[in-house]
Order: structure tokens, then C-alpha cells, then sequence
């Protein structure tokens, strides 16, 4: 009997540990979330970590560095992203009276962002009539030479 219920705890511990940690990934379509200009979305990720305590000792441990970069910005690269765009993270906090939660409790950090590719900027479709004018153009819409100052400028 002792030797069955060793069995059991060491399968519930097993179990514990390969559940603490999980990576969640979600295609998006570029035309349908806006990220920002020159950045092309490409998936949604989220990670979760969760460290289970008894008498203070963590097992295995977790805390923000693991989840934003071992996992969420990891996760991002292996997908083909350049960068994690709108990144946000949590973690419960580690001292002051939760640090009472370490008697026999757990600590959990997430993060999730949106994998994003880094576009060319768009070209300019002015740019073979050479540079803007400096002083900007006059009422006419004739510019004003580089050397003359705008209407109101002081020298």
C-alpha cells in the first residue's frame, strides 16, 4: 500500500511540474489589427508561468524574466516576428503580506504581446521632384528661396 501512495504523489507532482508553464499562440490577419505604422501583425501570443510553494520553497520558480523572455519573445522569433509589440505583464507580488501565500500556495506571471514584422517605411512618391523647400511655400504656393526667411521669422 505505502508503495501506491508514493506512486500517486510522485504522478501529482509530476504533473504539477509539467503543467507550470504555457506558451499560447493565435494567427492574425494584418488587415484586421492595427499595430502601428511600418509594423505588420502576425500573431497574438500569451504566456503563462505558475510556481507552486510549500514552506517557502518554490517548485520550480517563476518570475517575469522567464515569461517575457524565455517564453513570449522566444515563442515571437520562432514564428518569424522581428518584435513583440504591445507587450504586457503581470506577476503576483512577492512581498509584504503575500509573501504569506509561500506557506502553501502558488505564484503566477503572464505576459502577451502581438508578433509583429517591421515593414519597409513607404516610399515617398514625391521624391523625384527633389527636397521639400526650406522656408516653406507662400500664400501663392511659389516657395521661398533657401536664403529668405518665412513671413514673421527673425534672423
Amino acid at each position: 500500500m505505502p508503495t501506491r501512495r508514493l506512486s500517486c504523489i510522485a504522478l501529482v507532482v509530476s504533473i504539477c511540474l509539467a503543467a507550470c508553464s504555457h506558451v499560447s499562440t493565435v494567427r492574425l490577419q494584418p488587415d484586421t489589427v492595427e499595430v502601428g505604422p511600418g509594423l505588420r501583425p502576425i500573431a497574438g501570443l500569451q504566456s503563462n508561468a505558475i510556481s507552486l510553494y510549500l514552506l517557502f520553497i518554490p517548485i520550480p520558480g517563476v518570475d517575469l524574466d522567464k515569461v517575457v523572455n524565455q517564453m513570449l519573445i522566444v515563442a515571437a522569433k520562432t514564428i518569424g516576428a522581428d518584435k513583440v509589440a504591445n507587450l504586457r505583464f503581470d506577476i503576483d507580488p512577492d512581498g509584504g503580506i503575500w509573501a504569506l501565500r509561500k506557506l502553501a500556495f502558488y505564484r503566477s506571471a503572464q505576459a502577451s504581446g502581438i508578433a509583429v514584422q517591421v515593414t519597409a517605411p513607404e516610399s515617398d512618391p514625391n521624391a523625384d521632384q527633389g527636397p521639400e523647400p526650406v522656408g516653406g511655400e507662400a500664400t501663392n504656393g511659389t516657395p521661398y528661396p533657401a536664403s529668405a526667411a518665412a513671413p514673421g521669422a527673425m534672423n
